[in-house]
């Protein structure tokens, strides 16, 4: 894999310092095999080339011949030279259609194993950033920088490596033989009007791409204000605002057809442009192969020659405006997804880690200080220890920073202060990896993958075989849903595992864990979200999962973990009270006014039930 060195974040990313990025990529260093592609598409490339460059001779040699003296002997010996490079024409023709097609199959590996490694690559970055980075990006933005930068190569090396280059070399070539030919005449005709075709191609093109901008902007208004249009039409008819909407809808296609014209038009304006300067260059290398007929100087199939290659070499120029957009765009969108690439990882490994090793599963938290933002902390020095064995709550009104504890455990974040031990061991000095295969979850929203329920609960760890997902399933009490399903384990659970109900998630969820079987456990307030029925028993199952394990219970409802060995009450970021139930009743503080205040919303709902 090419090496990740991280770009400056301030240099111009769309030049050659994100070509310089991507070369690792085309010219792998641990694949000799894609090497030796690369190498023999460049070879189809210039014997491509060199063929299509010999055309104009067997053209004009056929035309020279066509136009010798007349006669019988004369007349078949014109005709056998004229056959013999008609035949070479359509051959050479044929043969560079054919090396150009042989270049793209031997290459299109190379690009596709390029493309593939580096969209692993933002792939893998992406699962290494913290979980600060994917909660300030949208995944939707973040999944299209990575598809643009990923579609963007295969195009971008297309037209670098078999147009830009090509006619790089073709030119080269022209001039060299139209200085042999011709002189310096033709030659500096030919260069200047090659600039010149560039140079208007290219500023038009600049222009043409911020009008584009701006009509596929007005586009996306007009759009949006039909889609909201519509979809408040109950609204629109409750004020008679259909005028209204028909006017804001009428001026943003005004302006968007307004803008179409003007880049349509700014098409039109190129081709003219281009096809003045091509013109008026085949008028002069014409005239000027005509004026040496004239003089005895040129034959007839120098006319034919010199407009062969005019015409081949201006045939890939045509394409120059959209080749120029393309790469341009190309660099704009690869240089986005290496900045992906570029982002620092918060929270990392240290170097020469040791993997995480338990005897004894206990959870301490050692004066404990954390913020997501600089200015507003969240912990203020939190301390307490979870026992090994234990089954400990934490509690507190919102905002008291109850799942921000669950998120350092897990270490998505690095506390600014303080440690967090787990038997002894301060989990910043040990792999991520062994710290995650140590503790288990059940959030309160449990996310299932858009896969079957088998799937769903195999994740729990890699390699788990059917018997482990069976007894977990058994293990979380939903083998019977489960088994009266038509196609049990099979079961699509759709996005985000809708397809089931809340109940039935959270079980999947249990299951999954049990099949990762940690000694620690974090129940992140997993049935806050369902019915007081569901919750019941969801909750006798998490008793039953929690037996022999080190369990940490954070919750809103007090009665699910009234029966925990120690109850954490926290308030704004501090450990207020810790004790058993019966212990914090008695002291009469912030336990038992959340206590009484839960009691009496539930008397409340049961009497209006009634």
């Amino acid at each position: 894999m090419p090496p990740d060195t991280a770009t400056d974040r301030n240099a111009r990313h769309d030049g050659w310092q994100t070509l310089k990025r991507f070369l690792p990529y085309l010219w792998p260093k641990d694949d000799p095999g894609l090497r030796h592609r690369v190498v023999g598409a460049m070879l189809l490339v210039l014997i491509g080339k060199a063929t299509t460059l010999a055309l104009p001779f067997a053209y004009k040699k056929a035309v020279d011949a066509m136009s010798g003296p007349q006669g019988p002997l004369g007349t078949h010996a014109a005709f056998t030279v004229a056959f013999a490079f008609v035949l070479a024409y359509a051959g050479g023709r044929f043969a560079g259609i054919a090396f150009d097609n042989l270049r793209n199959i031997v290459f299109e590996r190379v690009g596709q194993d390029a493309t593939r490694h580096l969209a692993e690559n933002v792939f893998g970055r992406l699962h290494r950033l913290s979980l600060r980075f994917h909660l300030a990006r949208r995944t939707g933005e973040v999944t299209k920088v990575i598809e643009r930068g990923t579609k963007s190569i295969d195009t971008m090396l297309y037209f670098l490596l078999f147009n830009i280059a090509p006619t790089v070399i073709e030119l080269t070539a022209v001039i060299v033989i139209f200085w042999t030919q011709f002189g310096l005449g033709l030659v500096a005709a030919t260069v200047v009007a090659v600039i010149a075709y560039v140079f208007a191609t290219r500023t038009i093109t600049e222009w043409r791409t911020h009008l584009r901008e701006k009509m596929n902007r007005l586009d996306g208004q007009a759009l949006s204000r039909a889609v909201d249009s519509l979809l408040n039409y109950e609204t629109v008819k409750y004020f008679g605002a259909e005028a209204r909407e028909e006017a804001r809808y009428a001026a943003a296609t005004r302006a968007y057809a307004k803008a179409a014209v003007r880049s349509e038009n700014s098409l039109g304006l190129l081709n003219i442009a281009q096809a003045l300067i091509v013109n008026l260059l085949m008028a002069g290398a014409m005239g000027y192969t005509v004026w040496g007929w004239s003089q005895g100087k040129l034959t007839v199939g120098d006319l034919v020659f010199v407009n062969t290659y005019l015409t081949q070499l201006f045939r890939p120029l045509d394409m120059l405006g959209m080749v120029y957009r393309t790469i341009r765009q190309g660099l704009v969108d690869m240089a986005e997804m290496f900045r992906l690439i570029d982002t620092p990882v918060e929270v990392a490994d240290a170097p020469g880690a040791p993997a995480l090793v338990i005897a004894r599963p206990s959870v301490t938290f050692d004066n404990v200080v954390f913020g997501y933002d600089p200015d507003r902390t969240i912990l203020h020095g939190l301390s307490f220890e979870v026992p090994a064995g234990s089954r400990v709550a934490i509690v507190g009104p919102s905002g008291a920073g109850k799942s921000t504890i669950g998120r350092l455990l897990f270490r998505f974040y690095d506390p600014q202060g303080g440690r967090i031990l787990i038997d002894g061991q301060d989990i910043r000095e040990v792999t991520q990896a062994s710290l995650r295969a140590a503790l288990g979850i059940v959030p309160q929203d449990s996310v299932l993958f858009n896969d079957t329920i088998g799937y769903n609960i195999a994740y729990g760890r890699e390699g788990a075989t059917a018997e482990d997902v069976a007894q977990a399933a058994r293990g979380a009490s939903i083998a019977d849903f489960i088994a009266r399903l038509p196609k049990g384990l099979d079961t699509e659970v759709g996005e985000r595992g809708l397809k089931l109900s809340g109940g039935e998630k959270q079980r999947v969820a249990i299951a999954r864990t049990l099949v990762k079987n940690p000694p620690i456990l974090l129940f992140d307030e997993a049935t806050s979200a369902l019915d007081t029925r569901t919750e019941q028993d969801i909750i006798g199952t998490l008793r039953d999962v929690a037996r022999d394990r080190t369990t940490i219970s954070i919750a809103h409802r007090l009665s699910t973990i009234a029966d925990s060995d120690t109850i954490l009450v926290l308030d704004q970021g501090r450990l207020a009270e810790s004790g058993s139930h019966f212990e914090l009743l008695k002291q009469g503080g912030l336990y038992s006014e959340m206590w009484a205040r839960q009691a009496a919303e539930s008397a409340e709902l049961d009497e209006a039930a009634e």
